[in-house]
């Protein structure tokens, strides 16, 4: 056992290495003993650590394809070390396959680098956002980063072009939000006092006649939180089209404007090595533009 997979729970490291083996028949094994860690048997709670000795009983793995090369996409790196990824994910592209899209980001990451050992998401991107992405090169690096999250201790910030004009400068939004399926299937999220407590500080950046730029400080990290909160504001994000205003989504679709204007554009954090460490990514040019419509 590598010291690099030491902590995983005992299922998701058999899962990494018996591609094609469907994770029912994983568990099975767990479940019926064959399946030894050091010599004792163990169900699939069981984290590993360097140096364990696992057994398990003869399986058929299905032959392996080889390897699909994805389609290329430009993905910015603005940071790179032993550690972990900084990436600027363009708007329009999935962090990762699944829900009808056949790859993303780290599909399309781990196909150019076949040679990498781990290339893990330490967080997500809606689809339609842009922005700041970390990729973890090395378990360690995301177990840490992870623990950031869950602690609250690593500061993100995005920028928005909202209808209608911002008012104060400064409001701080306490509403909690819940999950929720829609009758086609779709995930929704809505303000619901039953829902999990969410906090965003909104600032005003700048406002045009029928637009208002702002910045989102997230201090929880809720699903489509600043999305939902802006709406249950009464200023949804320009080109949203799960909660947004949609005749001016369509207006602003004819005049060019094609995205929803939601980016990821600050983040602060400590490094795995112990070091503080921020990084930025410049708002787009077409978010001041569409702040100049008219």
């Amino acid at each position: 056992m590598a010291e690099e997979d030491a902590g995983q729970r005992i299922d998701n490291y058999l899962f990494a290495r018996l591609k094609g083996v469907p994770k029912s028949h994983v568990y099975r094994i767990l479940r019926s003993g064959e399946v030894r860690l050091n010599s004792k048997r163990v169900d699939a709670t069981a984290r590993v650590s360097a140096g364990d000795v696992i057994r398990i009983p003869p399986i058929r793995v299905a032959e392996r394809e080889e390897p699909r090369r994805l389609p290329a996409f430009d993905i910015p790196i603005l940071h790179e070390d032993d550690h972990l990824i900084v990436l600027e994910k363009p708007a329009g592209i999935a962090v990762h396959g699944g829900s009808g899209v056949s790859f993303g980001v780290i599909e399309q990451l781990r196909s150019s680098r076949p040679q990498a050992k781990f290339l893990e998401l330490v967080h997500r991107l809606d689809r339609e956002t842009s922005g700041l992405l970390l990729i973890a090169k090395k378990r360690s690096a995301l177990v840490e980063l992870h623990r950031q999250i869950r602690e609250g201790k690593i500061g993100k910030h995005y920028f928005a072009v909202v209808s209608g004009i911002w008012q104060t400068r400064r409001k701080e939004v306490n509403a909690a939000l819940r999950k929720y399926l829609t009758e086609s299937g779709e995930r929704r999220v809505s303000v619901h006092e039953e829902g999990l407590p969410s906090r965003t500080i909104f600032t005003l950046v700048d406002a045009g006649k029928r637009t208002s730029l702002v910045d989102a400080d997230l201090k929880t990290g809720r699903t489509h939180q600043i999305r939902v909160h802006l709406a249950h504001l009464g200023f949804p994000i320009l080109g949203d089209e799960k909660y947004g205003d949609f005749s001016l989504n369509r207006e602003i679709s004819k005049a060019g404007f094609r995205r929803m204007y939601l980016h990821a554009a600050k983040m602060n954090f400590m490094h795995p090595d112990g070091s503080a460490m921020q990084v930025e990514s410049p708002m787009p040019d077409e978010f001041r533009k569409l702040l100049e419509w008219q």
